[in-house]
């Protein structure tokens, strides 16, 4: 994705809500594990253009201020009681403004899941109306990473 400049009015709207501002293309949630964190590393995207959400649910989340292309993992081996997004995610898109930037999706999965593999990128896809852009398992492969590098640099913010 290339770079986005801040639109300021986001940017003081984003502090005042007690966010904490970021104009990242890329914005990922990776648990304690890391494999979505080391997934983005192998992305080698430059500085700054990715921003990870935090870890702990009670810390201020991120508030865009640019158009993004949001990464998460899938939580859950299936079943109707739901949890395949994470509550991070879920705090973060509670963000109007979050919302209205987000540009598309990317979803890690296990696919020990089955049907519910990568099933958070088909929720957050349709609930917030942008496409699902590509789909991978845990870490991912290196044919993973150039499909989603090549995904990126195609969007416009």
């Amino acid at each position: 994705m290339t770079a986005a400049t801040a639109d300021p009015n986001h940017v003081r709207g984003a502090e005042a809500q007690g966010l904490v501002p970021t104009d990242a293309g890329l914005i990922y949630f990776s648990s304690a594990s890391g494999y979505t964190h080391r997934f983005v590393e192998k992305l080698d995207l430059p500085a700054g253009r990715a921003a990870r959400l935090p870890v702990i649910t009670r810390e201020p989340t991120l508030g865009a201020t640019a158009p993004f292309v949001l990464l998460t993992p899938t939580y859950g081996g299936g079943g109707s009681d739901g949890g395949e997004v994470p509550k991070q995610v879920i705090k973060f898109l509670n963000v109007p403004d979050n919302r209205a930037l987000i540009r598309g999706v990317l979803a890690s999965g296990n696919t020990n899941f089955y049907e519910d593999y990568c099933a958070a990128g088909y929720i957050i896809a349709r609930k917030c109306k942008v496409p699902l852009l590509y789909k991978f398992e845990l870490m991912g492969t290196p044919e993973d990473v150039t499909a989603v590098r090549e995904r990126l640099e195609g969007l416009q913010p």
